[in-house]
């Protein structure tokens, strides 16, 4: 099938959609929603996001500060107050009083939980570094606290009943995840065996 070449962008079309909260030098907490966020590590867990390091970020400058930050997971209800914290600035506004948000302090790092997200990591910063217009920031996962209305009853988190916010940046629109495709390594490791007993025909 022939392809089209397009034009250079950061294609990062499906991303969740995560908030971000750190405390400033004064332990005023501040938030800010961000798209470009990933898993990565597994032992020990670490999760990446990217701020945009060319335009004044308080959020950013508090998570460098402190060495530390909250990342917490919206649901698709939460849409309205999730775009606000990505398009107003700390520096102008009590975004999460505005929003009616409320906070309380992590217990592992020096960072705020926002109470009303359902899920919420608390990390540590353990490496920095910028690429192109953004800083990537890597923090270790120290604690996770999750509403038990998103878990099954062995305490894993259900992707159905988060409802995650899905940004779609190419139509830059947000939406939320769609049905099962189908179950995770079972059918690469089935097609591997079909085509391993194909060779040993």
């Amino acid at each position: 099938m022939a392809k089209k070449e397009l034009k250079l962008r950061a294609v990062v079309a499906p991303t969740e959609t995560v908030i971000v909260s750190a405390y400033d030098p004064d332990g005023k907490a501040d938030a800010c929603t961000l798209a470009f966020y990933m898993v990565s590590s597994h032992v020990p867990p670490c999760v990446t996001i990217a701020i945009n390091a060319t335009q004044k970020r308080k959020t950013l400058k508090d998570i460098l500060e402190t060495k530390a930050f909250v990342l917490g997971f919206p649901n698709v209800r939460q849409v309205k107050e999730a775009d606000y914290l990505g398009v107003e600035s700390g520096y102008r506004a009590d975004k999460i009083a505005n929003i009616g948000f409320t906070v309380s302090p992590a217990q592992t790092v020096h960072a705020p939980i926002i109470n009303e997200l359902p899920l919420s990591l608390e990390c540590e910063v353990v490496h920095t570094v910028t690429v192109g217009s953004h800083m990537q920031v890597t923090g270790e996962v120290k604690r996770i606290l999750a509403e038990e209305s998103i878990l099954d009853e062995n305490g894993r988190i259900i992707l159905e009943k988060l409802q995650p916010i899905i940004y779609d940046e190419e139509e830059r629109l947000y939406l939320g995840i769609g049905g099962k495709a189908g179950d995770a390594f079972r059918p690469g490791i089935e097609f591997k065996k079909a085509l391993e007993a194909k060779d040993r025909e």
